[in-house]
């Protein structure tokens, strides 16, 4: 067992604020918060379980959040989870038998397509969706489908992705569009979490505290997204996009 020190506290609590805060507004606080806990020098498989569950508990606060403005779609949101979850067990299972290099390529190479589209949409909306109303199901079980699969090979910025995938596809505003994309997540979370849970992959001592402090960051990122609107939505989903295309390029020159 792992004894936890103030000093891995220290390291730990305010990047998962962070993590928590940014992940609220535009996804991709993974980026944050799984390095913080390999920074306190956590073993993966107790730096995936802890992370997890300060994930949940801070996710479910800014789902709650977003709920309570009405900015989230629940049809789109729940047909996306069912999608993500055959996603992701075909993601894992070609993350076995597919060269991860090539993977982790292919999507360095899309990366900055996708940010160029976020900079030419101004105020990050649409007119109208290029999904006909009539396909709306089923487009949301393809897009949770995709991005699931993304989740089970890469992982990190689902979230980012699922909001784009909303707001270009489907036409929901950005704000909406966040709110979803976190129903989306905390399902995908909860999920991990109990299997993770079950095989004593969390370590409690540090994971709660921090939860504690990712519940803070995804309340203060929530309120500040729907006060500030869809522009700074849109500046915050560059960063974390320029972080993702950062972070692959590392791992593929590592």
């Amino acid at each position: 067992m792992v004894d936890v020190t103030w000093q891995m506290l220290l390291v730990v609590c305010p990047l998962i604020f962070l993590a928590g805060f940014v992940d609220s507004i535009a996804g991709g606080g993974g980026l944050i918060s799984l390095p913080a806990y390999y920074l306190a020098g956590l073993p993966p498989s107790l730096a995936g379980g802890s992370n997890k569950l300060s994930a949940v508990m801070g996710t479910t606060v800014s789902t709650f959040t977003y709920a309570s403005r009405g900015l989230i779609n629940y049809r789109a949101g729940i047909a996306s989870v069912v999608g993500s979850i055959f996603g992701a067990i075909l993601g894992a299972y070609l993350l076995t038998i597919l060269p991860e290099k090539h993977i982790r390529a292919g999507v360095l190479l899309a990366l900055p397509a996708v940010a160029f589209i976020v900079l030419k949409k101004k105020d990050l909306s649409v007119r109208a969706a290029l999904i006909p109303p009539r396909f709306t199901l089923p487009a949301c079980l393809f897009i949770g489908f995709v991005i699931g699969l993304y989740d089970g090979l890469v992982g990190p910025g689902t979230g980012t992705f699922l909001i784009l995938a909303y707001v270009m596809l489907m036409g929901e505003g950005v704000l909406t569009a966040s709110g979803t994309a976190k129903l989306v997540n905390l399902g995908s979370n909860v999920g991990a979490l109990l299997t993770l849970i079950t095989t004593g992959h969390v370590l409690y001592a540090l994971a709660l505290p921090a939860a504690a402090f990712g519940i803070a960051g995804n309340f203060a990122g929530a309120r500040l997204a729907i006060k500030k609107g869809a522009p700074f939505v849109r500046l915050l989903l560059l960063v974390v996009l320029g972080l993702l295309l950062l972070k692959l390029a590392v791992d593929l020159l590592v």
